[in-house]
């Protein structure tokens, strides 16, 4: 570790720890001579000893292990940036993917959604469920509303829904590209463990399934066009990008624009129609 990695690490544990208050902790505040939390306080909450965590403030020894790192992080209640930081700092890389089970989105990233009216647009968990989704997406794709939170789920309407299915130009080589991506989302994320329930029950449930998923296909998402079959449309081409949401390595945002004018028009008229046969 480089003499300065270690003291921009102890610099950051220092600026954290300085940024705590004690009465949070049920530590005494009394008369402190600089803010925030003493070392000893630091290291009793990250079960380390005080000496060890002195020297790498101070910036002495050698790398703190993942171990160590892991603690210091939950002691100083560090965000997940903030963490993944440290370990850059530490290690040179960030820590292993940790899956965290979503919370739902913020009203801002809501407004995100809805700022784009006529291309269908979905946030999506590493487990491929959608949380959040705007008009022109419950107009063309799937009204997630209408569904059961449960059933919000990319894989299960892919293998399970014969109107998703027949919808698709050639289901058996997009049915082939959402498992292999679904693979490496779960992976990247840190939710091996979190899909295998899902995974079990799409086996038992499509025979389809469990020979791609038996196949270790993997691949990236990425952009690329999809081709539909909607009732009222007809055949329809959309362009889709995939976006990361920073600060939340557990979601992705999907965009679906329309290639053509024409296209854009209609799916205007159809999100319209939606929204007054709701009202009625």
């Amino acid at each position: 570790m480089p003499a300065s990695a270690i003291h921009s690490l102890g610099t950051f544990l220092r600026d954290r720890r300085t940024r705590l208050d004690p009465a949070t902790f049920g530590f005494a505040a009394g008369r402190r001579r600089t803010p925030g939390l003493r070392r000893e306080e630091v290291a009793q909450r990250a079960n380390i000893s005080p000496t060890w965590y002195t020297w790498l403030e101070q910036g002495r020894g050698g790398a703190p292990s993942i171990e160590v790192l892991d603690r210091l992080a939950a002691g100083l209640m560090l965000t997940e940036p903030e963490r993944e930081h440290m370990f850059m700092l530490a290690l040179g890389h960030p820590p292993e993917p940790r899956y965290v089970p979503p919370q739902g989105i913020t009203p801002r990233l809501q407004r995100v959604l809805d700022a784009f009216p006529v291309s269908p647009g979905i946030i999506r968990t590493a487990t491929w469920d959608v949380v959040a989704w705007n008009a022109a997406a419950a107009a063309l794709l799937t009204d997630y509303g209408k569904l059961p939170r449960e059933q919000r789920n990319i894989l299960r309407l892919m293998f399970s829904s014969e109107r998703v299915r027949s919808a698709q130009e050639d289901w058996m080589s997009v049915a082939r590209f959402v498992v292999a991506t679904f693979r490496a989302d779960a992976a990247r994320a840190g939710a091996s463990g979190e899909i295998s329930q899902l995974v079990d029950e799409l086996c038992r449930t499509s025979e389809v399934f469990a020979r791609l998923w038996q196949s270790s296909d993997v691949t990236g998402h990425g952009d690329g066009l999809k081709r539909l079959r909607h009732p009222e449309l007809g055949l329809i081409e959309l362009e889709f990008s995939t976006f990361a949401v920073e600060g939340r390595p557990d979601l992705t945002m999907m965009v679906y624009n329309p290639t053509s004018e024409a296209l854009a028009t209609d799916i205007a008229a159809l999100i319209d129609q939606t929204r007054r046969a709701t009202a009625a």
